[in-house]
């Protein structure tokens, strides 16, 4: 478990891929209104719907912003429909430590930008609707 505290505050301290991409294929910005975290975030694909590129850039507690950093390492190389597989477990093993309900919601801001900047909201909402 403190190996996971570890990880998640590397990378709150030094997040991978900050940034914004200009020109991006996907630009789209969440907010969490619940604590304020927010997430905007940009990529590239290629012809074939590949992720080649990611950037983010955010404010929050550490769990929303050291998450979005290991998500953006995941995705890249990542076809879309490869990245709408991704599930809130997914995100819950990536964190790696127990969450209280409060946090959740920050876990998945990034999972949640994602989703709902390349699917739209209704592929988001069936996803937060499905039981863990």
């Amino acid at each position: 478990m403190d190996l996971y505290r570890e990880i998640i505050l590397d990378h709150a301290r030094n997040p991978r891929n900050p940034g914004i991409l200009n020109p991006a294929d996907v630009d789209h910005e969440e907010h969490n209104p619940l604590c304020g975290d927010r997430l905007r975030l940009t990529m590239r694909l290629d012809e074939n719907q590949h992720i080649t590129d990611i950037a983010w850039d955010g404010e929050g507690c550490a769990i929303s912003q050291a998450v979005a950093s290991m998500l953006s390492e995941e995705m890249i190389g990542k076809t879309l429909d490869e990245v709408r597989q991704t599930t809130k477990e997914d995100i819950f093993e990536l964190v790696g430590i127990p969450l209280t309900i409060n946090r959740v919601k920050c876990a998945l801001l990034a999972l949640k930008t994602i989703i709902i900047g390349t699917q739209g909201l209704a592929e988001w909402q069936a996803i937060e609707d499905k039981e863990d």
